[in-house]
């Protein structure tokens, strides 16, 4: 008899904890959650503040991982395979993700590309520089025919005044026109070569155009947009949109809770223009070139010893400028990532005497942030009180 009490006892505790597991996989109405695989910090933030009770969010990232170096592991991959989607940010920052992409459309896992119909800073820069180069081969081409024109008009001059001098040399002006002829020749066929490949640029320029910003891969751009607010609008309004095409029936929770980030985005965006407009300076020291959205955004100017990717260490040359620049406009700190290791900006700090801060790239949440159940706001707070102690 107490044998099978016990027994009972040990079902029901199965029993309970099989329903749990049941219960965490499903919303309050019944219906079951979609799993959704993120991978920067605020995609994974937003989706789940976006999908509240309706989606079980999981980032790819561990805690403190670089997102231009990551790479994720066969575990990791099949995991995120069978998952209803994948959240990236489509601007280039996520080095693995072209090659998972191609292995999840196979598991029909639907992708999805956040930064979608953002602007990258840099592109436009490097568009507006391809214009301008465009006008300077036009007026180049303007001179050249001018010159063309003089040079023709010498020559017809020249050939006159030989014809005046030289009236008896009849053969040597049949020659001379013979190779006239040849060379107006050459001249159309070279005209005629430089047109048809005039037009196969153009042609190849079209086939550009027409792939369209659809499978652009912003390699030229910054990819660091979740650093400011109002962008990370868009990111979020692409989060939304893709779970109200997933789950549909959830639709009018999505909107609502869109709508409140939204409103939260705004009000951190007003703070840092606060902060920015009141400080004594626009300079910052960083380590790492994440921060030009600031620049673009509130007139912030970063000085910066590394480029977009960590990775991308400046020369010699480029070093002794950062540290005469740091100098010159006698800046006190120097900004250190989160997760990332500055070497080269150590000695930067040793040769100009300043104090190391950190400001939080949210590329990936640090072990301490998952502990202290820090958000996207809350981190992004932290960096305004990083930059209100360098700023002045």
């Amino acid at each position: 008899m107490k044998t099978k009490s016990i027994f009972i006892a040990m079902m029901l505790v199965v029993f309970t904890f099989l329903v749990g597991c049941n219960s965490d996989n499903q919303a309050s109405d019944g219906s079951e959650k979609l799993t959704v695989y993120t991978t920067i910090f605020p995609l994974e933030d937003f989706t789940k503040k976006i999908g509240g009770e309706h989606v079980d969010v999981k980032s790819v990232f561990p805690a403190g991982a670089d997102a231009h170096t990551f790479e994720p592991s066969t575990k990791t991959m099949s995991e995120m395979a069978s998952a209803d989607a994948f959240i990236y940010t489509g601007v280039g920052v996520e080095g693995f993700a072209d090659k998972a992409k191609g292995v999840l459309e196979n598991e029909e896992v639907t992708i999805v590309a956040a930064g979608e119909g953002i602007e990258l800073r840099g592109e436009e820069e490097s568009h507006e520089e391809e214009h301008d180069h465009e006008h300077d081969e036009e007026a180049h081409e303007e001179e050249h025919d001018h010159e063309h024109d003089e040079e023709a008009h010498e020559e017809e001059h020249n050939h006159e005044h030989d014809e005046e001098a030289h009236e008896e040399e009849h053969d040597h002006e049949h020659e001379e026109g013979a190779h006239e002829e040849e060379h107006d020749h050459e001249h159309e066929e070279e005209a005629h070569e430089d047109e048809h490949n005039h037009e196969n640029e153009e042609e190849h320029g079209d086939e550009h155009g027409e792939d369209g910003h659809e499978g652009h891969d912003h390699s030229n751009g910054d990819p660091h947009v979740w650093l400011d607010p109002t962008l990370s609008i868009t990111l979020a309004e692409n989060v939304k949109n893709a779970l109200v095409e997933l789950k549909p029936e959830a639709k009018e929770d999505f909107e609502a809770n869109f709508e409140t980030l939204k409103a939260d985005l705004e009000k951190l965006d007003t703070e840092f223009k606060d902060t920015v407009d009141s400080a004594k300076t626009n300079k910052i020291l960083v380590s790492h070139a994440a921060y030009g959205y600031w620049e673009n955004r509130y007139g912030l100017e970063q000085i910066s010893v590394n480029g977009l990717s960590p990775t991308q260490e400046p020369s010699q040359k480029q070093l002794t400028e950062i540290i005469n620049t740091a100098k010159e406009n006698e800046i006190q700190y120097v900004i250190f990532d989160q997760n990332i290791s500055g070497k080269i900006a150590e000695v930067v700090q040793d040769e100009i005497k300043a104090e190391p801060l950190v400001l939080h790239n949210l590329e990936a949440a640090t072990e301490k942030d998952v502990e202290n159940e820090e958000d996207y706001f809350s981190l992004m707070r932290q960096n305004l009180e990083t930059l209100k102690k360098a700023l002045n």
